[in-house]
């Protein structure tokens, strides 16, 4: 699994190819003539995704149906995922919920599906194509956590305590595996344009998901560490990290 050169169509793996920002992601790499595996839960949105990518260009398609929250299913997911594509260069996670805040503030079994959804279940992902990676001393990890890990605040603390979790994850990996040759890039997005979101309060003032696709495929193919999109939430969240918490409590956030 050596890294490509810019003649040769990269294989990639997408984990939660359905979501707003995978799907924009994928559509610049079919451009490219890429090879995707992609994985999702909805059969029929994927099929759709599938086909759509075939017509803009991607040298190969396959897909697989599967509940990523699913980890006993993980290892042999993985495995025909690889398999399929005939190696792999990058591996990109996209997987994730943003839950419902004031029913997890009530309820436990709500707030721990938040929890294993954005970071138990990517966890085990990650560990596996981790370990595939380091033994062959090559491939980049792409993961989207959020700026919501950045600091816990009240109006998604659930979200973005998982986030958070992942972040330090990712952290920790990058640490272990960057002498492996192993990439591990956090994809910090702000509010993003997409479906997810479209319900909530000034969505129209969110950003593109196509520019943010864009950054995202830019920052992999120079092999960043980290990346905030769009740009000007790594200063934002800068300050927010430094408000004192005796302040920081009293703010309406």
């Amino acid at each position: 699994m050596s890294q490509t050169d810019s003649t040769t169509p990269r294989k990639i793996l997408v984990l939660g190819a359905t979501s707003g920002i995978a799907e924009a992601t994928c559509r610049i790499w079919a451009a490219q003539g890429a090879s995707l595996f992609l994985v999702a839960r909805n059969a029929e949105k994927l099929a759709a995704v599938a086909a759509d990518l075939r017509v803009r260009g991607a040298s190969y398609v396959d897909t697989a149906v599967a509940d990523l929250d699913d980890t006993d299913q993980h290892p042999a997911l993985l495995a025909h995922a690889i398999n399929s594509l005939t190696g792999m260069d990058i591996a990109y996670l996209a997987h994730g919920i943003l839950g419902d805040q004031p029913q997890a503030e009530q309820d436990f079994n709500t707030a721990a599906q938040i929890i294993y959804t954005n970071f138990m279940a990517p966890v085990s992902l990650l560990t596996w194509l981790a370990n595939f990676c380091v033994q062959r001393h090559a491939g980049t990890l792409a993961v989207i956590s959020s700026v919501a890990g950045d600091r816990g605040r009240k109006s998604n603390y659930l979200y973005g305590s998982s986030k958070a979790g992942l972040s330090a994850f990712l952290q920790g990996l990058r640490n272990r595996v960057d002498r492996e040759g192993v990439t591990v890039l956090t994809i910090k997005p702000g509010p993003v344009k997409t479906a997810m979101t479209s319900g909530m309060p000034k969505s129209d003032k969110f950003a593109d998901v196509d520019q943010v696709a864009k950054s995202i495929v830019a920052a992999i193919d120079k092999r960043r560490d980290i990346l905030y999109v769009p740009f000007i939430w790594q200063p934002i969240m800068c300050v927010i990290r430094h408000i004192p918490e005796s302040i920081f409590k009293k703010l309406n956030l």
